[in-house]
Parts: structure tokens; sequence; C-alpha cells
């Protein structure tokens, strides 16, 4: 069976990578401008977890056609997209006072971590090939 080079999943995760850098660059000119820092944490997190990490995964994606095509790319995606605008969510909230959201914080840190173990372990089993 012939994979598909150019992997349509790679593409959405660089697609949603340009979408977080972007987010990750205003918050950090908006904290500029502004002279409120106190949202430092989210501008790391959208730059480092979104741009960074989603624009690897696309890269990666792309280069090793099978690690898109594995049933772990599709748990990885749905986890990962759910997990991160939530944490930012929560993160945003917690640096504003609303100390009760640190629980969702907590469930989406635990739901990353487990799209980021599906990733490693798709690189594992398929990167290469």
């Amino acid at each position: 069976m012939k994979i598909k080079v150019d992997s349509p999943h790679g593409t959405v995760w660089l697609r949603l990578a340009a979408v977080y850098f972007v987010a990750g660059v205003w918050l950090g000119i908006y904290m500029g401008a502004s002279g409120d820092r106190s949202l430092y944490p989210v501008h790391a997190h959208l730059n480092l977890l979104g741009w960074v990490s989603m624009a690897l995964f696309g890269i990666l994606f792309r280069k090793f056609p099978a690690m898109g095509a594995s049933p772990l790319a599709q748990a990885q995606f749905w986890l990962y997209n759910l997990g991160l605008p939530a944490l930012m969510l929560a993160v945003t909230a917690i640096h504003r006072g609303y100390r009760g959201l640190e629980p969702l914080a907590g469930v989406a840190s635990v739901v990353l971590g487990v799209a980021v173990l599906l990733f490693a372990v798709n690189v594992f089993r398929n990167a290469g090939n």
C-alpha cells in the first residue's frame, strides 16, 4: 500500500501551528504595549505547545506519512486539540484571579500529556517507515 507523501494530517497541524503563532505573538505585543505581563505563562505556552510543537508534528507527519496514517495520530490530534485550548483558557483565568479553574488546568495538562505520549509511541513505531 502506497501512502500519499503530502499527508493532509501534517498540513492540518501546520495550519493550526500558524494560528497559535499569531495568537502567541499578538498576546506578546499586547503584554508589551500594556505593560501587563501577567499572562506570560499563556504567551509561552501558546508559542511552545501551540506554534513550535504543532509545527514539529506537522513536519514529522509530512516527512513520515506512516505516522499520519496511524490510528495513534487521530487520537493524538483530538486529545491535543481539546487539551491545549482548555489549558490556555484555564491558565488565563487562573492568572486573572479565578483559582477555581485550577482543576481544569490539571485535567487539560493530563490530556496533553497523554497526547504527547501517543505521539512518542507513534514516532517509535512509524518514523522512518
